[in-house]
């Protein structure tokens, strides 16, 4: 036995050891050495030991002891009571080509914006290594049926995470497939020990679409790429505890080799010294003073962005498995829309999304109608944060904007003659600005059925769309290409009206065109109501190539810590 072994022939006997001890009544209880000379006879053990081991793992939450977790505990039942209760994964003291295939998989499987972790990788390796080398071992059925357990939950966890993902299904999911029943599970197992590949059958179960083909290429050619990926200490910033956030920052420039120690004090010109030259080497504003460029750039790691690639994929598995043949697509933090037809990509816009603290919303609706020229009905949220405080910093305010105050009647109302002392959380009128050029929504509306009262739409600040970042409005999306979306929507209803209603209304586009030049209000119906997805993804590939968006919203910084805080590449 070499000295590599040892380690996990301890760790094993520790494992089977610490089950047997909960059932010392029970004579070859999970754990308890079972040794079996012959390899003929041998299963006949493991399938007691697994039927026993497994019970043990249920009536415990999958523990098998403080170190060793199954996370598909109960699946798993039902997989083997199909299989009554034999061993998957070997047969007479031997691994099966499979499990072989399975553990490549499993330590190839960040290919797939995966954790190796999660799958047992280093305890199967270990385990593997020792049932090979040590032959006691090999003749224990108690460790063969431990091995086979473990081996069966990777596979079921694996095809969980292949197909849903490890994200929470939300309101915007529109997947039905929330809950994998055993029929599926079964499904699996029954194709890839049916002489299926497994590497084509986990293949089958990724979501069907260009953009997560293309990020999965990206996320290749970046590990391929990749020449320290280590995990390095993450700095919290801002943080209210100064002096664990100092503490993080030395230490994560000890890690980057600008300092000598990652504890010892150091003074505050040293410390000032080394950021300017960290700063300086990664091209930004030289300060010597930690801030949030500062903090993003320490963060921008191999490892941070892995679980940005991955934490991406896992989005477009709460997609449904097929996408309309026509649909706009917005994605916030790139501040791009792209409508696609029969998986061309039409045509490309900047957009304009929400503020961080008035966030464009994910959505999934149907683009209805359009307004040329249209009234601003004020939202309650607006109000309460600017109108009621602008109107009683400066009586102007409603004239400055060019606002209308309104009853429920109907009535104009004048709103000096308002008290709006009275007021903070909200008022019994409505906040109307009139249509013209000046209108905040510009001078076309698009309306989409949605809770939030937000809409895609022109501007009257045209001249935003030449930010880098422009996440600048109230919550609805700006659209730069405006002009291209309306007509796309009338030519695809021209196009479809032999089989749509005949006697439906329609505005073809020349008479948009005359309405606008008009500066004329008409309400348009879209008939072939257009699919529109508003998504949040930081992360795209492109030619093998990744790029990378801001977490303007923080999104991605609370699923990594709620997800991924304790993964590992190993």
């Amino acid at each position: 036995m070499n000295r590599m072994t040892k380690p996990y022939l301890f760790f094993a006997f520790i494992i089977l050891a610490v089950i047997s001890a909960c059932n010392p009544e029970v004579k070859s209880s999970p754990g308890e050495a079972d040794i079996v000379p012959e390899p003929e006879k041998i299963d006949v053990h493991i399938t007691r030991n697994i039927t026993q081991t497994l019970k043990f793992a249920i009536e415990n939450q999958g523990k098998l002891n403080d170190t060793i977790l199954l996370k598909m505990e109960t699946m798993a039942d039902s997989l083997y009571i199909k299989n009554e209760y034999k061993p998957i994964w070997s047969r007479e003291a031997a691994f099966l080509p499979l499990a072989d295939s399975l553990l490549t998989f499993i330590e190839n499987c960040k290919r797939f914006g995966l954790f190796p972790s999660d799958y047992h990788n280093r305890a199967l390796h270990g385990m593997r290594s020792m049932l090979l080398s040590d032959s006691i071992t090999k003749m224990n059925a108690s460790v063969w049926a431990a091995m086979d357990l473990m081996y069966t939950d990777a596979f079921l966890l694996l095809g969980k995470h292949l197909k849903q993902g490890r994200l929470k299904y939300d309101s915007v999911t529109l997947r039905t497939d929330s809950l994998l029943g055993k029929e599926f599970y079964q499904g699996l197992l029954r194709q890839v020990t049916g002489g299926a590949s497994l590497s084509s059958v986990f293949h089958q179960l990724e979501p069907q679409h260009a953009a997560y083909d293309s990020l999965k290429l990206g996320l290749n050619f970046f590990l391929d790429s990749i020449k320290n990926f280590q995990r390095f200490t993450y700095v919290i910033y801002p943080n209210k505890d100064s002096v664990a956030l100092y503490a993080q920052v030395q230490k994560r420039l000890y890690e980057d080799s600008l300092l000598s120690s990652p504890t010892d004090p150091i003074d505050t010109a040293t410390f000032r010294s080394v950021i300017r030259s960290y700063q300086k080497s990664k091209g930004l504003k030289v300060t010597g003073k930690l801030n949030v460029n500062t903090a993003n750039a320490l963060n921008n790691t191999s490892w941070e962005q892995f679980k940005t690639i991955a934490l991406n994929m896992d989005r477009y598995k709460l997609l449904p498995d097929t996408l309309p043949e026509r649909f706009i697509w917005v994605n916030i933090p790139s501040f791009y829309m792209q409508v696609w037809d029969t998986d061309s990509l039409v045509f490309l816009s900047r957009v304009v999304v929400g503020k961080p603290d008035t966030r464009t919303p994910l959505l999934s609706s149907r683009i209805t109608d359009m307004i040329t020229y249209p009234q601003w009905t004020i939202p309650t949220s607006i109000i309460v944060k600017e109108v009621i405080p602008g109107v009683k910093k400066n009586p102007e305010y409603f004239n400055k904007h060019g606002y209308s105050l309104v009853d429920d009647k109907g009535n104009e109302v004048d709103p000096y003659n308002v008290d709006w002392n009275r007021y903070t959380k909200g008022i019994p009128y409505k906040v109307v600005q009139g249509s013209g050029d000046a209108n905040a929504l510009g001078i076309l509306k698009f309306n989409f059925s949605n809770k939030y009262s937000v809409y895609l739409h022109d501007t009257n600040q045209r001249y935003l769309f030449k930010n880098a970042m422009r996440s600048l409005s109230h919550g609805c999306v700006r659209v730069q290409e405006w002009q291209k979306l309306a007509h796309y929507l009338l030519n695809i209803d021209s196009m479809n009206r032999k089989t749509m209603d005949v006697t439906a209304s329609y505005a073809p586009s020349d008479s948009l065109r005359v309405w606008m030049k008009r500066k004329e209000k008409h309400y348009l119906q879209v008939r072939s109501r257009m699919p529109l997805f508003i998504r949040y993804f930081t992360c795209a590939g492109q030619g093998g190539k990744l790029r990378f968006y801001e977490d303007i919203y923080g999104e991605d910084k609370l699923l990594k810590e709620r997800y991924f805080a304790d993964k590992s590449i190993q």
